[in-house]
């Protein structure tokens, strides 16, 4: 009879390790669905976004340019 409880018992200590495994396991799976939608997103972001500040590089190269050659002259 105490066999039998004690299978039952240890069964029951399996079940609740695989639940809290499960659990674990689900947590981690939602984690990583949300940093790979949210890596996802920043690059389509990055890729469609207009880059402003290539411009004004662009803008202040020429003016840097014009004041040396103005100096020289």
């Amino acid at each position: 009879m105490n066999i039998k409880i004690e299978e039952l018992l240890s069964a029951l200590n399996r079940k609740e390790e695989e639940k809290e495994k499960n659990t674990v396991l689900w947590v981690l799976a939602i984690i990583g669905a949300v940093a790979a939608v949210a890596g996802i997103a920043f690059a389509v972001y990055h890729f469609f976004a207009p880059d402003y500040l290539e411009d004004f590089e662009e803008d202040f190269d020429d003016d840097f340019d014009d004041y040396f050659e103005d100096e020289e002259e």
